[in-house]
């Protein structure tokens, strides 16, 4: 970075830390207010399910693909689910070619988590013959710009292809008819930042970049968490935490009511 993009910085830092000490943001919004969220499905059309989503100024596209295989050595009866998300270099000047970064791994892992743990799709129905051949779900995230929380938009997108999926039975003679993926549950994302011991909900790109902390809450219909991610060097405090849970779980509902219906 040169002594220009330093600077640079600083001041955005100080512009955004005197705005939060007068209780505002820079895009005008509450501190556990999210963007403006768009999800189309069904943009891709060789995929078995697609989302294209928009969070603020993130965008990003998500698609589904799914084909028998071998299971799990340790889940002969149950379906395979691997998920892998892309930054490409178009999406910001940080991103670059190459082999997957470290950032975008970590991504992936939660994405995949959230819809693993959270018992999603019923795993079981998606076994064709136990211990030989499986259903395996592949779920692979391109972020086409990044405008800050990818984790949400991706974590959105995942859940919006796989509701609209179908499993291709008769493409691979397996079955007379193609079938919806078998869900069970709509898990959903929140992101929040800690920002000079003030939480913010659905950071943007430079609410992202000054943030001490990141904590990702993802919870199920029930309300129950099925992932916890957290990230960057400063801790967060028991109270904190426990604001963030509560409140993660509360927003969850909320999007899930507006944007994913089964």
């Amino acid at each position: 970075m040169s002594l220009s993009d330093e600077v640079m910085t600083e001041l955005r830092k100080d512009y955004i830390y005197n705005l939060m000490v007068k209780g505002e943001r820079e895009d005008g919004r509450a501190f556990d207010q999210y963007r403006e969220i768009t999800i189309d499905t069904n943009v891709i059309e060789r995929a078995e399910g697609s989302a294209r989503v928009q969070l603020g100024d993130t965008l990003l596209v998500v698609g589904v693909k799914i084909q028998p295989g071998a299971p799990f050595p340790d889940t002969p009866d149950q379906g395979v689910i691997i998920t892998n998300l892309e930054l490409i270099p178009l999406a910001s000047p940080v991103f670059e070619a190459g082999p997957p970064r470290e950032d975008a791994i970590e991504l992936a892992r939660v994405v995949d988590r959230g819809v693993r743990e959270s018992g999603a799709i019923d795993l079981s129905k998606l076994c064709i013959t136990p211990g030989e051949k499986v259903w395996m779900v592949f779920i692979d995230v391109h972020v086409l710009d990044d405008g800050g929380n990818i984790m949400d938009a991706a974590a959105l997108g995942a859940i919006a292809s796989l509701l609209t999926a179908k499993v291709p039975a008769k493409r691979f003679n397996i079955g007379e008819e193609d079938m919806d993926v078998p869900m069970r549950d709509v898990p959903v994302s929140i992101t929040a930042v800690d920002i000079g011991g003030t939480i913010m909900l659905d950071p943007s790109l430079d609410e992202e970049s000054i943030a001490g902390t990141k904590l990702t809450v993802t919870s199920n219909q029930e309300g129950a968490i099925s992932a916890m991610q957290k990230s960057g060097v400063h801790p967060l405090t028991t109270e904190q935490i426990s604001y963030i849970v509560d409140i993660a779980i509360d927003k969850a509902k909320e999007i899930r009511e507006k944007f994913l219906v089964i």
